[in-house]
């Protein structure tokens, strides 16, 4: 790409993805951008994406996760043998049966949010929808962790994922050291941790076995399962299981407040608890995640030669696949910036190609939580679409890039 217009995209501290927006424009889906010392490629073509994430994974390697100082050696992060084997004793928690065993605590934590809406309902109470959204899905994954609700205490201390998440982009991503401020906000979550590592070894909690669980009881039998690791393995389904869910239901209730006739369509879909409500809900999900993925970049490294659609890629070449922009292909999704629920309802309406819709990723290391996060957003909106029109006093209108893609802005709503 043009150096001059990377440089004036510095001068001008431009976002990242409006430099890599106009690289896909200018080069296509495969494009050769220059971000530092060495060559990166940027890849938004539908099967370039698949060839890197799902056909090779083991020339396109992630190296340090830009998360690594919050999650440590958890799954997230973790590379090789050690991710592995990880990854296949999680496996089994998130599909089929093992996700059967978790959907009573879901419903707990959407019949706790349920209750404060209709408190804010009665009345009128001003609320933020990023944090209330954000205190359904902790509660959600810590019920599945530990087996209780999750407490005030508790809730508070764990503002401090929140906290690491918006400071962690600020750092280097080879970080050693930190500020003051951001070791004293892993402190704290370190404390809740190990807390929580300590209860669960005194028995299951009110709910039964939760994940946490399952992690000690590996510890029994594998040494590599220290306390240390039960930690970055807590803490990275803590931060992938509620961050990217709150995320997506507070775009996606933003989204309602500018295409209100979006809620009435998935009401007038079917009747409560049907087949036909249920689709038009996931639909609604589906489209959100469309326009901002639980993961909107994914960066690589190219262990190899080799050749993704007819481009050469060098050994040593930093990848970035990013769904975001597939996401917005015109070729791909006509009028992409446009939200519509029902390209995803409407046979042929999306992308037939694998890699044209990824919000989680796609691959051995697509998210683990897939499932976990569309049942939980689906039955949180079941339960309160039909009671509450959300109004906000003023939306914020544009995003904020960083691990996630969150709203640049506060959330400050009402219910009607």
């Amino acid at each position: 790409m043009d150096p001059a217009l990377v440089k004036r995209w510095h001068a001008e501290s431009g976002e990242l993805v409006e430099l890599l927006a106009l690289a896909r424009e200018r080069l296509g889906g495969v494009a050769a951008v220059r971000l530092g010392a060495g060559p990166t490629v940027l890849i938004t073509d539908p099967q370039a994406v698949q060839h890197v994430l799902a056909q090779h994974p083991d020339r396109y390697v992630k190296r340090s996760h830009r998360a690594r100082l919050l999650v440590g050696d958890g799954v997230l992060s973790a590379t090789g043998d050690a991710w592995k084997q990880q990854r296949r004793l999680l496996q089994s928690q998130f599909t089929g049966t093992g996700m059967r065993r978790y959907e009573q605590r879901i419903a707990g934590a959407v019949e706790t949010c349920a209750e404060r809406w209709a408190g804010y309902a009665r009345t009128g109470q001003r609320f933020d929808l990023a944090e209330e959204m954000r205190r359904f899905a902790l509660d959600s994954i810590w019920r599945s962790l530990t087996g209780h609700p999750v407490d005030a205490a508790t809730e508070a201390e764990l503002a401090s994922v929140d906290n690491l998440v918006g400071a962690l982009p600020t750092l280097p991503a080879d970080a050693v050291e930190v500020p003051p401020v951001v070791a004293a906000e892993l402190a704290r979550l370190d404390a809740v941790a190990r807390l929580a590592i300590e209860a669960a070894r005194h028995g299951a909690g009110p709910d039964g076995p939760g994940l946490l669980h399952v992690l000690l009881a590996a510890a029994a039998e594998r040494p590599e399962y220290t306390d240390r690791l039960i930690r970055d393995e807590l803490v990275t389904l803590l931060f992938a299981g509620h961050e990217t869910t709150a995320n997506t239901l507070t775009w996606l209730h933003l989204l309602l407040d500018r295409h209100p006739a979006a809620r009435e369509q998935v009401l007038a879909a079917g009747p409560e608890g049907s087949a036909e409500r249920r689709e038009a809900v996931q639909a609604l999900v589906h489209e959100t995640l469309r326009l901002y993925p639980s993961a909107w970049m994914l960066p690589r490294h190219a262990t190899a030669d080799d050749t993704v659609a007819g481009y050469a890629i060098a050994a040593g070449t930093d990848v970035l696949v990013c769904p975001y922009l597939t996401h917005r292909d015109p070729e791909l999704w006509p009028d992409p910036e446009h939200f519509d629920p029902t390209r995803f309802t409407t046979p042929g309406a999306r992308p037939a190609v694998t890699g044209g819709y990824l919000p989680f990723g796609l691959g051995p290391r697509a998210c683990l939580g897939l499932q976990f996060a569309l049942r939980e957003t689906t039955a949180l909106l079941e339960r309160l679409l039909p009671a509450h029109a959300v109004a906000f006093d003023a939306a914020p209108t544009k995003a904020a890039y960083g691990i996630t893609v969150r709203p640049d802005g506060p959330t400050a709503a009402t219910l009607g």
